[in-house]
């Protein structure tokens, strides 16, 4: 069975070059409206997400992200806009990490159907426990009492992206 979504689905790859130009607030705006749309236990709506263009806050979080990652390169790839997607600590909300982690598939997929590129950046969650990820939060806005789920680097691909690989025998299983 094929449409346009499952094929979207099958297509979709991470992005690791971008294009020195910054995305519009139109095409933002429908990648971060299409992360409020991932379901969330309950309804309950937990995650937060905020999207940087700014670029001296972007070249802290790089930083940091480099730090806690023990390289010295730019995780996000050169992007021209990171999204942050926070959630609860688990203690306070025990489904915050996988509500926030459908909310980041979301804005992937999203980004890729309007011609976006987007990569999965991890280490938030250490980013956001040191002294300088907590200054941060108050910078972005975002309560302290979080933690850091994932992040997205987001914009115009730069690159072709990579041939997906085979999926695995026995993936998946039905049992009637």
């Amino acid at each position: 069975m094929s449409n346009t979504v499952i094929d979207a689905l099958k297509n979709r790859r991470s992005i690791r070059k971008f294009k020195k130009v910054q995305i519009t607030d139109e095409e933002l705006k429908t990648v971060l409206e299409a992360g409020t749309w991932a379901p969330t236990a309950m309804g309950f709506q937990d995650p937060w997400i905020v999207a940087v263009q700014n670029p001296e806050l972007m070249e802290k979080i790089a930083k940091l992200n480099a730090e806690v990652w023990g390289r010295d390169v730019n995780p996000f790839y050169g992007a021209p806009t990171y999204v942050l997607v926070f959630a609860s600590r688990p203690e306070k909300w025990a489904n915050g990490v996988p509500d926030a982690s459908l909310v980041l598939g979301n804005m992937m997929n999203a980004a890729y159907a309007i011609g976006l590129g987007s990569c999965w950046i991890n280490r938030e969650r250490e980013m956001f426990e040191t002294e300088e990820g907590k200054a941060l939060l108050k910078e972005l806005g975002v309560k302290e009492d979080v933690i850091g789920v994932g992040a997205l680097a987001l914009g115009y691909p730069d690159m072709e992206p990579l041939t997906p690989k085979p999926r695995k025998e026995g993936y998946y299983r039905i049992i009637k």
